[in-house]
């Protein structure tokens, strides 16, 4: 679907760097650390990813959780349409560097990518929408790889939340997700985006986790590159939607709307094309199973948040991402 002329008015491109700035590493990226066998572990699919007949999906999780906030909702939804579907366990529940998780993504996309034969459309919620961006940036070759990247709530320029968490110390990816961490600074030098992709992003302006949510300068959106853009505010659709956090990755129908859109068009997400709120869940997901999936989602969260070992500073960039220099004004 990659390379069709998109003409919608709600997709935004801008000029930009097409790589990370200063940067003299060859076109594959820095070598992966993690060890291949644990890269491998953490990837698991659907058996028509391989020779598949569309392209696939690759769902990552969010901060505090694994693959299984998906069982409910996106997992069910993509079986019940023949969309081959993989998912990735980011290592210590997406708690650790995120550094270290960017490199099990990229493993899954060019893992992906040899298997099915196919471009991959990625759909991440909160930092699993942050993860590939750190992977597209950093190892260029994986840019080939994507059609579509959709995130839902994404924390791409951090949360006001983080910055509190981490007053007296928090987990690593906390750190990196503060409003201005070395992490995001070098995430968002240059360009956000690139070409040949297509970003779909999308936020409730009732999110209580990555804020602010609201507006143009809403932490989730993307502005700058030479990606196809398309940032999408889930009130912009339902006016009097309060979608949160956790049901704008895992239930909310304007979401979802939003992702269907994006990865069975050419171009990301054209909000012309979705229908205002019609109903309370997406597809896929089961009423009476709503309350159980919401509770595991936010105790699994409140606990990792309160118990997980906190650490005094953030992670220091790799030598790789060093070079990235201050971001830019948005340009619009």
């Amino acid at each position: 679907m990659r390379r069709r002329r998109w003409t919608a008015i709600t997709v935004l491109t801008a000029a930009g760097a097409l790589g990370p700035p200063g940067a003299a590493q060859a076109a594959t990226g820095p070598p992966l650390t993690v060890p291949r066998a644990e890269l491998d572990r953490s990837l698991h699919c659907t058996p028509g990813v391989d020779h598949a007949r569309r392209e696939p999906v690759l769902l990552v999780p969010g901060t505090t959780q694994n693959p299984d906030e998906f069982d409910w909702n996106y997992a069910p939804e993509l079986r019940s349409q023949q969309i081959p579907f993989c998912s990735v366990r980011l290592p210590d529940r997406a708690m650790t560097d995120v550094q270290t998780s960017a490199e099990h993504v990229v493993h899954a996309l060019r893992t992906m990518r040899a298997r099915s034969g196919r471009e991959v459309d990625v759909i991440g919620h909160s930092q699993g929408g942050v993860v590939p961006r750190w992977a597209l940036k950093f190892w260029p070759d994986t840019r080939d790889d994507v059609d579509d990247l959709v995130g839902l709530a994404p924390s791409n320029h951090g949360t006001v939340v983080a910055d509190g968490l981490c007053a007296t110390g928090c987990a690593p990816s906390i750190w990196q997700q503060r409003t201005n961490s070395d992490f995001l600074a070098a995430l968002n030098a240059g360009a956000e985006t690139y070409p040949g992709i297509s970003y779909t992003q999308v936020a409730s302006r009732t999110d209580e986790i990555v804020a602010p949510n609201a507006g143009e300068d809403a932490s989730s959106f993307l502005h700058t590159g030479r990606g196809r853009i398309a940032n999408v505010q889930t009130q912009s659709i339902c006016p009097l939607g309060v979608a949160d956090h956790i049901t704008t990755g895992t239930s909310d129908p304007v979401a979802h709307a939003a992702v269907q859109d994006a990865i069975s068009h050419p171009g990301p997400a054209d909000p012309a094309r979705l229908a205002p709120c019609r109903a309370l869940f997406m597809p896929g997901v089961n009423p009476a199973d709503f309350p159980g999936g919401l509770a595991r989602i936010a105790g699994t969260a409140a606990g990792q948040i309160a118990l997980h070992p906190k650490t005094p500073a953030e992670p220091p960039l790799r030598p790789y991402a060093r070079a990235a220099s201050p971001a830019p004004e948005k340009q619009r």
